[in-house]
């Protein structure tokens, strides 16, 4: 979905998308709410937590236009939704003290996300509404539960600044296809991908788990790591290959 295609979406699907937006965002401000009440966290967690889960919702929202076929949002869709509701209280957490009941919490929102990503597209593909829009969207909230992620772990101090790359590649392989048009061509279908995707996820919460204490909280990361810088490697030498002369 390239930004200049973007536009907003038209009714009925606009209320759709805005309907289960709105409903993810009360169950995240009531959530957030009660760890406040029962963590040493922050008042500001709940704004924290709905204005990127809000900012994440808009932008895919403006994507859904000419890339989503249906008149309606569809229930994987509204799983995904959920997972971006959990990456972004996540994420909220990452700003707040560094403790251990801070990190298991983070953990615990990230392992539940990364569970329902095993039902998203399989609701899709069972209710016969699949779409570009669909797939996107699930793979720009893996994105940025990997930098979430990352960046709790160097918060934490459970491993070094350089821990933050599991995050930023993907966005830096996005941006070289901004100036490399051979980049941006699509990729085929891969499993090995979705496994190396799944390493990087599983590797990054086992990092920030409480008992998991220097040099093996670094270790795993720096495994999980290079599993994600060889698997870019392949596909932009896959790229390099099929480039038009």
């Amino acid at each position: 979905m390239s930004a200049a295609r973007w536009q907003w979406p038209a009714e009925p699907l606009r209320t759709s998308a805005l309907g289960a937006s709105a409903v993810a965002l009360g169950a995240l401000a009531t959530v957030a709410w009660i760890l406040h009440t029962a963590l040493p966290v922050s008042a500001r967690l709940p704004v924290a937590a709905g204005g990127v889960f809000a900012g994440v919702m808009l932008v895919a929202i403006g994507g859904l236009g000419g890339h989503h076929p249906f008149d309606r949002f569809g229930s994987a869709n509204q799983v995904s939704t959920a997972r971006a509701a959990l990456v972004a209280l996540a994420a909220s957490l990452a700003l707040e003290p560094a403790l251990p009941v801070v990190a298991a919490t983070a953990a615990g929102a990230a392992f539940l996300a990364t569970a329902l990503d095993a039902m998203d597209g399989w609701m899709a593909r069972q209710s016969g509404m699949s779409s570009a829009f669909g797939a996107r969207f699930d793979l720009e909230i893996d994105a940025l539960l990997i930098m979430t992620l990352a960046a709790l772990a160097w918060r934490h101090e459970k491993a070094g600044l350089w821990v933050l790359w599991s995050g930023l590649l993907r966005y830096l392989f996005v941006s070289a296809g901004w100036l490399w048009p051979w980049m941006n061509r699509p990729l085929p279908p891969s499993r090995r991908r979705q496994a190396v995707c799944v390493v990087q996820v599983v590797g990054l919460m086992v990092t920030i788990l409480p008992m998991v204490e220097q040099p093996w909280s670094a270790a795993v990361a720096a495994v999980s790591l290079a599993a994600l810088c060889g698997s870019f490697l392949v596909d932009v030498l896959w790229l390099g290959r099929h480039a038009s002369p």
